[in-house]
């Protein structure tokens, strides 16, 4: 009997221990029933990512395939939808080009006093460093003042060709203007820059500037080493009025020099073929040209393609038109022949 209770003690504790157990055990499954549902979460989240990455590359390599590997010029014209603008633009130029060396243009600002088309502008090149040159001709064969008015009511115009300065506005263009106040016999070509180099780009400056001041029978480029025979240059001009396409110089040809650092080296040698000789061509001391190629020079000056020489340049310009080449001996101004109307100076 005395051993009763201490059995029961031990039932006690037994159920003790079992309840604290399992009350330990309840956070702990609600604890691993939670990590469960977050590792769903976040494996679900991953595979939807992944699929997401897998849709996205499939359709970047559609693309990717699709697409022209090279955008060229022609693709860009037809995406922007400017090919057939493109085309009637240059359709346009065209008609305009031609319909400006038909004689189209806007009114000329100068014509002779009678009202008829002037017979010539002869425009002398000449340099910063040349006024004594410029006074010596104006003392000579150029006339000056009162003089050449009444030169211009014949039909004549005649002036000083010269760009402007690397440096605009510096004391060389200063002296020009200067000098043109006083004498009003220049053309100062403002978009040229005057240098030894730019004398073959000079030509079509000149050309240009003569055409859209003057409206005349032919344009006349001299060298600022030439003496003329006014009457005699006049005279000869005169006998060729009307005279379409008219290409008029002392022609010549000759060897290309193609040795870089030697007098007359053309640095494009290589295009005048395996003979190496120039075409044939008026010198550049004294070269004429009637209106409508003067016009031609105006009209395609921003295309047409420069030598290493003005002479030569004018000359390449001629082979692509309908000119008509006149070689006369009188303007070949280093000749010893008696009949001629330029001289060396």
């Amino acid at each position: 009997m005395e051993s009763l209770p201490t059995t029961v003690s031990g039932k006690s504790d037994r159920r003790g221990r079992f309840s604290k157990s399992q009350n330990t055990s309840k956070p702990s499954l609600i604890l691993a029933f939670f990590s469960c549902l977050a590792w769903l979460y976040v494996a679900g989240r991953l595979w939807q990512d992944a699929q997401y990455r897998a849709a996205l590359n499939t359709v970047l390599k559609m693309n990717y395939d699709q697409r022209p590997k090279v955008l060229t010029v022609e693709d860009k014209l037809v995406v922007l939808g400017c090919k057939d603008l493109e085309r009637r633009i240059v359709e346009t130029e065209m008609e305009l080009a031609q319909a400006k060396s038909q004689g189209y243009l806007k009114k000329q600002k100068s014509v002779s006093s009678s009202g008829k088309k002037m017979l010539a502008v002869i425009g002398v090149y000449t340099g910063f460093g040349s006024h004594l040159k410029r006074n010596k001709f104006r003392g000579s064969w150029m006339p000056r003042d009162d003089a050449l008015k009444k030169l211009e009511e014949r039909g004549v115009v005649i002036r000083f060709v010269i760009g402007r300065s690397a440096n605009r506005g510096d004391s060389l263009d200063r002296k020009i203007d200067e000098e043109n106040r006083a004498t009003k016999d220049f053309l100062i070509l403002e978009n040229h820059e005057e240098a030894q180099e730019e004398l073959p780009k000079k030509v079509k400056f000149f050309y240009s500037a003569a055409v859209q001041n003057w409206d005349a029978e032919f344009y006349v480029k001299v060298d600022d080493n030439v003496d003329l025979d006014l009457e005699g240059m006049i005279a000869l001009l005169e006998s060729r009025r009307s005279q379409d396409g008219a290409y008029i110089g002392c022609m010549k040809s000759g060897d290309v020099i193609t040795e870089e650092g030697s007098q007359w080296y053309e640095p494009e040698w290589w295009k005048f073929g395996d003979d190496k000789s120039y075409f044939r061509h008026a010198t550049g001391s004294l070269v004429i040209l009637s209106k409508n190629l003067a016009q031609y020079v105006n009209i395609n000056s921003g295309l047409l393609k420069t030598y290493a020489f003005d002479d030569t340049t004018i000359g390449s310009w001629m082979i692509g038109v309908q000119a008509t080449y006149i070689d006369d001996n009188r303007l070949c101004c280093s000749s010893t022949r008696q009949e001629k109307v330029c001289s060396m100076a």
